[in-house]
């Protein structure tokens, strides 16, 4: 069926991305006492009980859903789920509250170009003056001293974009896997599917199985807001909003995240965090409004009528 402007779900997109954004209020904390992949398998544990009664009828799903909608289902669940959360959790160990969440601003460009090789989007050159102003901002917002680079903020940095390329990755296999599955299928299988991986990170890295029941709530809280619930919505609007459009709303994610570091855990940006803020925000807002433009915006969605790179 032909996507249209009016069925378009690119706000219920945002609205889960905002929800993404509460998560330093449990992770922040969570971080300081646990290891990240202890927190992560108990994050996934406690979705994938609640979500018990859909992941039969899921994998049933997935069963006939062809190879190439299977493998993505692996990727997101072992990739995009399971190694990005960790490494999201991690950066908070190593930086300040505002670092891992600001550089979600690069979600993006990572996944306009993995739609571009995955689902037959197509990019022009006016693509370049979107991105690299992006870019620049996001340096700045990175770190603190742009030209003095400490070894603390280049590891919380990498992290962070390590996780960002993962979840750009999650938001465009997503987009194809939505093309054969339910909303409700890929997010239960994306649960289950990171589970044992979630497991098999722990038992590697020796990161203890048992936590205190002080945690579980904020634990609990974790998974519940900005798991459970916002990766419902987020793939409900995912399945009426094309890849590229969809990341853009996702910037509700670091916007809702920077004002929770600022407001509730201290976080103190300098003058050039926020001027790197304000150029990805201008230069994404750009490319946002071009949307209704096919070529302004440097990113074609292909028509209905024209070949795709995703069977339907």
């Amino acid at each position: 069926m032909a996507e249209t402007r009016s069925g378009d779900r690119m706000w219920a997109v945002a609205i889960a991305a905002g929800f993404w954004g509460t998560s330093a209020l449990m992770r922040e904390p969570l971080a300081a006492a646990l290891p990240a992949p202890t927190i992560v398998l108990y994050e996934h544990a406690i979705i994938a009980v609640l979500l018990l009664p859909w992941i039969v009828p899921a994998f049933r799903a997935l069963a006939g859903a062809g190879a190439r909608v299977i493998t993505a289902m692996v990727l997101i669940g072992g990739g995009s789920s399971a190694l990005a959360t960790t490494l999201f959790t991690m950066a908070f160990t190593t930086g300040d509250p505002i670092t891992p969440q600001v550089l979600q601003k690069l979600q993006p460009l990572f996944a306009i170009l993995l739609a571009v090789a995955v689902l037959g989007e197509r990019l022009t050159p006016r693509f370049a003056l979107f991105a690299v102003p992006a870019l620049a901002g996001a340096w700045f917002l990175a770190f603190p001293d742009p030209l003095s680079i400490s070894l603390s903020s280049a590891k919380a940095a990498a992290l962070a974009v390590g996780a960002a390329a993962l979840w750009a990755a999650g938001t465009v296999l997503g987009r194809l896997a939505g093309t054969r599955l339910s909303f409700v299928h890929v997010t239960a299988l994306r649960f289950t599917i990171a589970l044992p991986v979630a497991l098999a990170i722990a038992l590697a890295t020796g990161a203890p199985l048992a936590v205190s029941a002080a945690h579980l709530p904020l634990i609990a809280a974790l998974a519940l807001i900005p798991g459970l619930a916002a990766l419902s919505l987020y793939y409900w609007g995912l399945g009426r909003t094309a890849a590229s459009r969809a990341t853009l709303a996702e910037l509700a994610f670091p916007l809702v995240s920077a004002v929770v570091g600022v407001a509730f855990l201290g976080a103190q940006p300098t003058w050039t965090q926020w001027a790197g803020g304000a150029l990805v925000l201008a230069s994404v807002t750009a490319m946002a409004l071009a949307r209704s433009r096919p070529r302004a915006s440097g990113v074609v969605v292909p028509r209905d009528d024209a070949p795709e790179a995703v069977a339907r």
